[in-house]
């Protein structure tokens, strides 16, 4: 087999499991952007072994290939998690053994099925999310995948403690639970202050996190002031420390 061609598959498998892997990644789901990407990876590798790494009269060409539809569902299970009556990942899970797919078409040469499948994946995770949102009478029902609390935090201080709030904001909020999403520091209207803000999202709700956050770094001298909000469906909430 030409080296250029499987060059090109490898390359568009990867390619495709990545942009799949992007959106993911922006809604801060379990399995994000290089995940997909090596699933799909994975599954190109193997159609392309399955197809040109045997040669005989016995060998069996689908035989790698069908292993990837049962196979990719171990790595399903692996993301769906029940807690109580709520179950989430599925979604996920389901994106995955998509990808896996992608994945083997790219590796089967079958490059523009891999690209509309590729597209018809996000356009799943993307259109039809609001659409199935609009027929669900009840949105927060158990048992269906919530979308990730997005959490803001800002700490006000001197201008000469920037670094270090910074650094001290990173650390207060550095929890398995959150995912930092970015930090800025940002000019405010009083001439000596600065806002340092933080975005980050977690799978569930968990005020209680956040408030030992702020009492992490309202100990610090130069800091004057710590806020967090988060933004719910309906309405937001504000917790605030001043000096």
């Amino acid at each position: 087999m030409d080296t250029t061609i499987i060059i090109l598959r490898v390359a568009l498998g990867l390619g495709l499991g990545a942009m799949v892997g992007i959106e993911r990644q922006w809604r801060a789901r379990m399995a994000g952007l290089r995940t997909n990407a090596l699933v799909s990876l994975g599954a190109t590798l193997f159609v392309i072994l399955s197809a040109y790494g045997f040669h005989g009269p016995d060998a069996d060409p689908t035989r790698v290939a069908a292993q990837i539809v049962s196979g990719i569902g171990f790595l399903g299970a692996g993301v769906i998690m029940k807690q109580g009556a709520s179950v989430t990942g599925l979604n996920t899970a389901a994106t995955l053994w998509a990808t896996a797919a992608v994945g083997a078409l790219a590796g089967g040469g079958m490059y523009w099925a891999a690209v509309i499948g590729a597209v018809a994946i996000m356009g799943a995770n993307t259109i039809l999310r609001p659409v199935g949102r609009l027929m669900d009478h009840q949105p927060a029902k158990a048992g269906r995948e919530e979308p990730p609390v997005e959490y803001r935090f800002e700490v006000t201080c001197h201008e000469e403690a920037e670094a270090h709030v910074r650094r001290l904001t990173v650390e207060a909020i550095s929890r398995p639970e959150f995912r930092l999403r970015s930090v800025q520091s940002r000019d405010t209207a009083d001439p000596g202050q600065v806002r340092v803000v933080a975005e980050l999202t977690a799978r569930r709700r968990d005020d209680a996190l956040l408030e030992s956050a702020v009492s992490r770094t309202s100990l610090e001298p130069l800091v004057t002031s710590v806020r967090w909000t988060v933004a719910g469906r309906v309405s937001e909430s504000m917790f605030e420390v001043e000096r």
